[in-house]
């Protein structure tokens, strides 16, 4: 008796199932040979697409934190609610004058990912009159660290981001040029380029600064604040209006969908996940609310997710996300039936080629979005074999001390080691 239930513990140890392709001896053994690995919590899940057939699951159904991960879930309801992206909404009132309001769109005037055809639809009329919208989302998301405030990766959420939020900075011989202007001040005790916490004041230190280095911190986005610079940078007379009861407004398109994604995925922007965020959500009630674009998607995902997600944020920089491995698998099958592989192979970040899997030695084939928070590093995606047949697999790994770069190589060997024992 006592035989057979270790027996029957070997086979479902630590959430491995028996039936798959590799053994849960050898996976066990293979993690443990992997030192990066050895004292993580690691989950991983893997299924055959074009059978839709699990082949490795281990802690596969326990919650972890995903990082950018994340924005596997935000792109799946970017491309389940749009079919081309609404950059604004506008009405044309003659010749010289014409309304706009905002859809939610991030990449007006944005420092990587700039939409020029929204840029140049400025430049038509001499006048603007812009309806600020009443719903309007929090600065910052739910579980953000409030101490991110002056990184470019946590810039604040808007209705309507213009150059991404943020401030580039650029030291030269003649001092500090700003993009967008704002007032600095020159402080020997600030690191490099810095904003005030709470106001749009900067400082700078020129000594911690060399020649030419460019830095991006985020300013506090307002109505006040982004007609004021769009004022500047088309160089249009732009005011508010005085009411926008009764109006039929015009989504305007200027399909520039791939290059928005391409910066959600292939560089994980984080200010773009948000405003697809509160895309979605302005689409589907109206308002701009994370919170109702996710309650909106779940319910639309519930019969096929295989656990409940507990999701707060669109880029995923809260502490508060967790999902499991087996959950960013079926997110990924989803993306795979409704965006198409030809198009995956577009945006997201491939390996031996720069972007996010560049440091990921020894990697082939494989098509995958990374996902970082202190402690926890995770790489979910796709890879063909030499035959052409596709795998989705997620590789998740919690709780470790070591350096980020080494669970970025543990990782790597261990997919490396699947890929041949899967071929």
């Amino acid at each position: 008796m006592k035989r057979s239930y270790l027996l029957f513990g070997l086979l479902f140890y630590n959430g491995v199932l028996f039936g798959q392709d590799i053994s849960d001896r050898s996976l066990l053994r293979q993690i443990n040979k992997t030192p990066q690995l050895s004292k993580a919590f690691v989950g991983i899940y893997i299924e055959d697409l074009e059978r839709n057939n699990r082949l490795i699951s281990f802690n596969s159904d326990n919650y972890m934190t995903p990082g950018s991960n994340i924005k596997l879930l935000t792109f799946l309801g970017a491309i389940q609610t749009f079919s081309k992206i609404p950059a604004l909404e506008y009405i044309i009132e003659n010749d010289s004058l014409a309304h706009f309001r905002s859809t939610g769109y991030g990449l007006l005037f944005h420092p990587f990912y700039p939409d020029n055809a929204l840029a140049d639809f400025f430049k038509v009329r001499p006048k603007w009159i812009y309806h600020p919208q009443v719903s309007k989302p929090t600065l910052m998301g739910s579980g953000w660290s409030w101490d991110d405030y002056h990184y470019y990766y946590a810039a604040p959420r808007s209705v309507f981001p213009i150059y991404g939020n943020s401030v580039r900075g650029t030291l030269g011989p003649s001092g500090l040029d700003l993009l967008p202007l704002f007032t600095s001040i020159k402080h020997s005790s600030a690191r490099n380029f810095e904003r005030e916490r709470f106001k749009n004041q900067f400082k700078y230190n020129p000594i911690n600064w060399k020649n030419k280095d460019t830095i991006y911190r985020p300013f506090i986005p307002s109505d006040s604040l982004f007609i004021k610079v769009l004022a500047k940078a088309t160089n249009r007379d732009i005011c508010f209006a005085k009411h926008s009861k009764n109006m039929a407004w015009k989504a305007l398109y200027t399909g520039y969908e791939e290059l928005l994604y391409k910066g959600l995925l292939h560089d994980s922007d984080n200010g773009i996940a948000e405003s697809l965020l509160l895309m979605i959500s302005y689409q589907k009630k109206g308002v701009f609310k994370s919170e109702i674009a996710i309650d909106s998607l779940k319910t639309l995902w519930q019969s096929w997710l295989p656990d409940p997600l507990e999701w707060v944020d669109g880029s995923g920089i809260s502490r508060y996300n967790m999902v499991t491995p087996r959950t960013l698998v079926s997110v990924l099958q989803k993306i795979d039936q409704d965006f198409g592989w030809e198009n995956i192979k577009k945006i997201f970040p491939k390996s031996n080629v720069p972007g996010t899997l560049k440091d990921y030695e020894g990697l082939e084939n494989v098509y995958a979005k990374t996902g970082t928070l202190l402690h926890n590093h995770n790489l979910s995606g796709y890879w063909v074999n030499a035959k052409g047949k596709k795998y989705a697999f997620s590789i998740m790994v919690n709780h470790f001390t070591r350096p980020t770069s080494e669970i970025r190589q543990g990782i790597s060997d261990l997919l490396t080691w699947l890929q041949i024992k899967l071929k």
